[in-house]
């Protein structure tokens, strides 16, 4: 592919040639590191060439170093701490996330020039390559969704036939899956860029609701009311009011939301071992002091406008649970990002490679949220949303879920003391990593040495730990005898980790319990990650000791 001068415009024809731009916007917070890898890659220019007259095979070879562009320029910060300094590594596939990010990026550079360009043949062959390896990409990560009813119960038609009437556009309909519950079937055909839910603004759930009521003249006053503590009061009261315009919607809510805020004594001693277990405890005594702080006080001062019977302890947990589960984080036209509760999309689940990616804007044009696809879905398919990107730690606390494909950002912080290297601030593009963690090593595409398949900015800290005046990682005695030191203090470290899990065939897998299987199925991920971490570091110590003896040959 040939490169054009960066300050072509965009869609310039020279000599046949097309221009497609892929900028890395400066505002991007690992601007300098991101610049830096894609000067590695030879891919200095904004802007990329393709002849209109082009082969199939040129074609291929043109998209491919585009998207090696585009992956470059959508690492987030977990993809950049665990690709390395080294560019071939950061130029493949790195992630679900990235890669739709990496591939719609193009689309939406070749729709900017649609009916722009008179070489349009091309333009489409090059869409229909690039659809094709997105569809390609959903069908590896594809989930198991089994249908077992569709809107069979009638909250849920209530709600549906309630929001047609007030504006909702939705190609999907509620349905229930195995093991999943409640989701999102597709009614059609839908392909990238089709408008999967459309909701007006009117019957979305924000803090502007709550200046209606009679208890937002009160809840003002209290020092340090923030408002999202102001709707989930609201939410408490408005579950149990008949005239509530989303009485239809409450209808629609569990009694009882399950996350692992809800877990009994039994799941939280099964997590024994694991961070998460303090995680839980932590937010529950957290959420146990905010309520403290509210009531009985405000029942007491405002019996009429905060009934007893309306705000006791676990009513407030619902509704902690109700806003972690099914809040969305949505930009006003104002510039204002609001936590909102938006009916019917509550009612998406989350995949690791989602249908819809890109929602959390009011459309000022129609005054509404849509939710567009970023992969196409075809009718009976179930339509996925991407929630973020959570742990499964995050994900089974505050949603109540573990998920169904392996997850990237299911990363274990670390807590190691290690010096910054402050040498090279001034002049190193690579972020200064302040701290540190690691995953599941079966992610890792370098497991060579001086790399093992851990992450790299973690053994760059810990060597120059050790050898503060490290310059580069030739193949010398000491070098190698560090890295064994490394690699050992490491494996000793995560082999405790995996020990302290207890024996796994002491876990209780024959419950019937929710919160306990979801408990136990957490602690096997976590035996999983530390074990590949033990085995890659005992694969290293092979690697080094096996380079060491060639040293003193």
């Amino acid at each position: 592919m040939k490169l054009l001068n960066q300050n072509l415009p965009h869609g310039a024809n020279i000599d046949g040639d097309i221009s497609l731009m892929l900028e890395l916007p400066e505002s991007d917070r690992f601007f300098k590191k991101k610049k830096k890898l894609l000067e590695d890659m030879c891919s200095r220019a904004k802007h990329a060439s393709i002849h209109s007259s082009a082969s199939p095979g040129e074609l291929e070879s043109s998209l491919l170093l585009m998207l090696q562009r585009a992956r470059i320029i959508n690492l987030d910060e977990l993809e950049l701490y665990f690709g390395g300094e080294d560019v071939m590594d950061m130029v493949g596939f790195n992630s679900p996330r990235n890669e739709m990010e990496a591939l719609n990026s193009i689309l939406t550079s070749i729709a900017k020039l649609d009916g722009e360009h008179c070489s349009t043949t091309t333009l489409e062959e090059l869409r229909i390559a690039a659809v094709d390896l997105i569809s390609e990409l959903g069908k590896k990560c594809k989930e198991e969704s089994k249908v077992v009813t569709r809107s069979s119960c009638e909250p849920e038609k209530c709600l549906q036939q309630w929001g047609e009437d007030q504006g909702v556009k939705s190609q999907l309909e509620i349905s229930y899956f195995e093991g999943a519950g409640r989701g999102a079937v597709a009614r059609q055909d839908m392909r990238i860029g089709d408008i999967a839910l459309e909701i007006p603004l009117s019957i979305v759930i924000s803090d502007d609701l709550v200046h209606e009521y009679d208890m937002y003249s009160i809840l003002e006053k209290v020092e340090g009311m923030s408002a999202e503590t102001m709707l989930l009061l609201w939410s408490m009261k408005e579950k149990h009011s008949p005239d509530s315009k989303f009485k239809l919607y409450f209808d629609t809510l569990p009694e009882v939301f399950n996350t692992g805020l809800s877990f009994g004594m039994e799941a939280i001693m099964a997590l024994d071992g694991t961070l998460l277990l303090e995680e839980i405890v932590q937010a529950k005594e957290h959420l146990r002091a905010q309520y403290d702080e509210l009531f009985p006080s405000l029942c007491n001062d405002h019996p009429d406008v905060f009934p007893l019977e309306h705000y006791r302890w676990e009513q407030f947990l619902w509704a902690c649970e109700l806003w972690y589960s099914n809040s969305m984080k949505i930009m006003f036209t104002d510039g204002k990002l609001r936590t909102c509760l938006i009916p019917i999309a509550g009612f998406l689940n989350h995949s690791t490679c989602p249908h819809i990616m890109h929602y959390g804007k009011v459309d000022s044009t129609t005054n509404s949220i849509k939710f567009p696809l970023s992969r196409s879905c075809n009718a009976g398919q179930q339509c996925f949303l991407g929630y973020g990107s959570f742990s499964s730690s995050h994900l089974l606390t505050f949603y109540g879920f573990l998920p169904q494909l392996d997850n990237y950002y299911d990363v274990i912080p670390l807590d190691i003391d290690v010096a910054s290297n402050e040498d090279c601030a001034d002049t190193d593009p690579t972020p200064d990593w302040t701290s540190h963690m690691v995953r599941g090593t079966w992610f890792s595409k370098n497991n060579g040495i001086f790399h093992y398949g851990l992450p790299p900015p973690l053994l760059d800290r810990m060597r120059r730990s050790r050898n503060p005046s490290l310059q580069s990682m030739a193949l010398t005695p000491e070098n190698l005898e560090i890295e064994l030191e490394i690699l050992g203090d490491l494996c000793s470290m995560f082999e405790e980790m995996r020990d302290g899990l207890g024996d796994p065939e002491l876990d209780n897998r024959e419950t019937t319990s929710w919160d306990v299987k979801l408990a136990v199925d957490f602690k096997d991920l976590q035996r999983r990650i530390f074990s590949s971490i033990v085995a890659s570091c005992e694969a290293g110590c092979e690697l080094v000791e096996c380079e060491t003896q060639r040293c003193t040959l």
